[in-house]
């Protein structure tokens, strides 16, 4: 059943998504399209990530009166609870928003990703087309004229992680920036430093060994990535100077 739910919700249009892009882009360049399909759904998923952003930001803002309420109440972890739950509903933060913008993302991404490591480009997969979905004339695997989107590619796979390496260095220097001087913060440090430096290798390893278009896929989010940064820290700057 869940099965079937994510094919009808997620999979499913994705894939009529890039097939339609295939027979709309000059010479059904399937890297092109694979691109264009990226960008449009972090477009979509935009609203969401600024949500989170937003609430980031507006707990970050309230960490220290909830230091000095923790100080207030120290060893009684009930009232540290109780206190920061009346901090969150006095300034009307809702914590839970920004996990509930990971869960939208996640089968949204998930079927992106699946959609261009399992479905063949070549022949369209006629059982997931819907009647009004346009076919394209013809396909290409050569990006550009350049590059095979179809095999593996090293020179994607190396852009793949560099652009993986920008795009954990847009956050971690935006809204996703770590607290210092207490064990969230070591936490979050932590994991930066793997955001920055492990991911992009371990990226860089699934692109070359899977192929060239998913290479395409992460070069085209984490580009996205890094232009998403940029525009909420702008939204949130904007937010705070009409405020003030």
């Amino acid at each position: 059943m869940i099965s079937s739910f994510f094919h009808a919700v997620f999979y499913n249009p994705i894939y009529n998504a890039l097939v339609a892009l295939m027979a709309l882009v000059p010479g059904g360049d399937v890297g092109v399209a694979v691109i264009l399909l990226t960008i449009g759904i972090r477009l979509i998923l935009l609203p969401f990530s600024l949500s989170a952003a937003r609430t980031q930001r507006a707990m970050k803002m309230l960490e220290p009166k909830i230091k000095e309420m923790k100080e207030k109440h120290k060893g009684d972890k009930e009232k540290e609870a109780l206190g920061t739950l009346a901090l969150y509903r006095e300034e009307r933060v809702n914590p839970f928003s920004s996990i509930l913008t990971v869960f939208v993302q996640i089968p949204v991404l998930l079927a992106l990703f699946w959609v261009f490591s399992r479905e063949s480009f070549v022949v369209p997969n006629a059982a997931l087309l819907y009647a009004f979905t346009p076919i394209p004339g013809s396909v290409s695997l050569e990006f550009l004229g350049i590059i095979s989107v179809a095999g593996k590619s090293m020179v994607l796979a190396v852009l793949a992680g560099f652009s993986q390496f920008l795009q954990a260095h847009a956050a971690l220097s935006g809204t996703m920036k770590p607290s210092l001087g207490s064990a969230q913060g070591d936490f979050q440090k932590i994991m930066g430093l793997q955001l920055k430096y492990v991911f992009p290798f371990l990226i860089a390893t699934i692109s070359y060994t899977t192929s060239g278009a998913i290479a395409l896929y992460f070069i085209a989010t984490n580009l996205a990535g890094v232009l998403q940064e940029w525009y909420v820290r702008r939204a949130i700057n904007t937010d705070v100077s009409g405020k003030g």
